[in-house]
Formats: structure tokens, C-alpha cells, sequence
């Protein structure tokens, strides 16, 4: 979404950047809350 917005809407620069920081936040708690729910069984 917000890839598709920065080709379609002229947004200011600086909110795209925060938007895009914001996403891999997002992206790092999701996977950090799913190794929490399904840690690596040791070998």
C-alpha cells in the first residue's frame, strides 16, 4: 500500500519516510511476537 501510494499520490517525502519506517517496525514486532508464539525446538 504504501509502495502503490508513493507511485499514485505525490505525498510529501518526508511523511513517506516515516510511513515506510513505521512498516518495518511493524514487520519486526510481527515476526518477534511469532518467534515468541512458536520458538525453535533445540535438536
Amino acid at each position: 500500500m504504501i509502495d502503490r501510494a508513493s507511485g499514485e499520490v505525490p505525498l510529501d517525502e518526508l511523511l513517506m519516510r516515516r510511513l515506510k519506517k513505521k512498516r518495518l517496525s511493524l514487520r519486526d514486532e510481527i515476526a518477534r511476537i511469532e518467534r515468541q508464539l512458536n520458538p525453535d525446538e533445540p535438536a
